[in-house]
C-alpha cells in the first residue's frame, strides 16, 4: 500500500511534466501588482498623490500660494510706480487732466509691460524645463540599468537602506510617469505638475499691476484736484501698508513691520518725484 499522500505528490508530479519519482521545486508565485483590497498599483499611487497634494495645501506649499505671492508684488509694483508717477505730475501742478493723462498712460504701458515680461520669461522657463523633460523621459526608454541605479541613489540619499533601496528601485521603474516624476523632483528639481503657464502668468501681472496703478489715479478722476491730491496720497499709503503686511504675511514677518517698511519706500518714492515735478513746475511758471 503506497504511503499516504504518494497519490497526490504523483498528480502533481504529471501535472507539471515532472518525471516520475522527481521531486517538483517549489515556486513563489510572482509578487502581484494588485493589492490586497483590490486597487492596483496605479490607484494607490494615485490616491497617494491626490493625499500629498492635500498636505501640501494645508501648508501653503503649492502654487497657489505662488499666485498670492506673484498678485501682491505685481499689486505693489503698479502702486509704487503710478503714485510715483501721479505725484509728480501733481507737483508740477498743471491741472487733473494733465495728471490723468500722465497716470492712464502709467497704467497702461506698465501693465502691458508686466504681461509681456512675465510672458517671456515664463515661456522660456517652460520650455528648458519641458526639454529636460523630454530628455529624462528619453534615458529611461534608452538606458534604463542607468537610471536605475539612479533611482536606487536617489533612494539611498532620502534614507532608505541599500537591500530596500536594491528592492524598491525595479518597482519604480515598472511604471515610466511614476519613475519619470520621481527623477524630475529629486534629480532635476522640479515639479511636473507646476511648470506655469505662459498666458496665466502674463493675464495676472496685467491684472494685478492695473489694480495697484489704478489706486493714485481714480481720486483725480472722481475729485477735483486739491482734494483728489490729498485723497490719492491717503489711499496710496493705506494700500501701501496693506499691500506691505500681506507682503510679510507670505513670508512669516510681522505685518506691523512689512507694512511700515512698505509705507516708508513708498512714499520716499512719492516725495522725490514730487519734489521734481514741483521743481520744474516752478521752472516752467518762471
Amino acid at each position: 500500500m503506497p504511503p499516504a499522500g504518494a497519490a497526490p505528490r504523483a498528480h502533481a508530479a504529471g501535472t507539471t511534466g515532472a518525471a516520475p519519482g522527481r521531486t517538483v521545486p517549489h515556486r513563489e508565485p510572482l509578487p502581484s501588482r494588485v493589492s490586497r483590497d483590490g486597487r492596483d498599483h496605479r490607484a494607490e499611487v494615485a490616491q497617494a498623490r491626490r493625499e500629498l497634494e492635500a498636505i501640501r495645501r494645508h501648508h501653503g506649499s503649492t502654487g497657489r500660494s505662488g499666485s498670492l505671492r506673484a498678485a501682491v508684488f505685481g499689486i505693489n509694483d503698479g502702486l509704487v510706480s503710478n503714485f510715483s508717477l501721479v505725484l509728480g505730475m501733481a507737483g508740477a501742478d498743471q491741472g487733473s487732466g494733465v495728471v490723468i493723462l500722465a497716470g492712464v498712460a502709467g497704467l497702461v504701458a506698465g501693465a502691458f509691460s508686466m504681461a509681456a515680461g512675465e510672458y517671456v520669461s515664463m515661456r522660456v522657463q517652460r520650455e528648458v524645463f519641458e526639454s529636460a523633460l523630454n530628455m529624462e523621459r528619453r534615458e529611461l526608454a534608452e538606458e534604463p540599468d542607468a537610471e536605475l541605479r539612479e533611482v536606487e541613489v536617489i533612494l539611498r540619499a532620502q534614507g532608505v537602506p541599500s537591500e530596500d533601496a536594491a528592492r524598491i528601485a525595479p518597482r519604480v521603474m515598472e511604471d515610466p510617469e511614476l519613475a519619470l516624476d520621481l527623477m524630475a523632483r529629486q534629480e532635476l528639481g522640479l515639479d511636473p505638475d507646476e511648470l506655469g503657464s505662459p498666458y496665466g502668468a502674463a493675464i495676472s501681472s496685467f491684472a494685478a499691476f492695473a489694480v495697484g496703478a489704478l489706486i493714485p489715479l481714480l481720486p483725480f478722476v472722481l475729485l477735483v484736484f486739491g482734494t483728489a491730491l490729498i485723497a490719492s496720497v491717503l489711499f496710496s499709503g493705506l494700500s501701501l501698508f496693506v499691500v506691505g503686511a500681506l507682503a510679510a504675511r507670505l513670508s512669516d514677518r510681522p505685518a506691523l513691520f512689512g507694512g511700515g517698511r512698505m509705507l516708508l519706500i513708498g512714499a520716499a518714492a512719492a516725495a522725490v518725484t514730487y519734489g521734481i515735478g514741483k521743481l520744474f513746475g516752478v521752472s516752467m511758471a518762471g
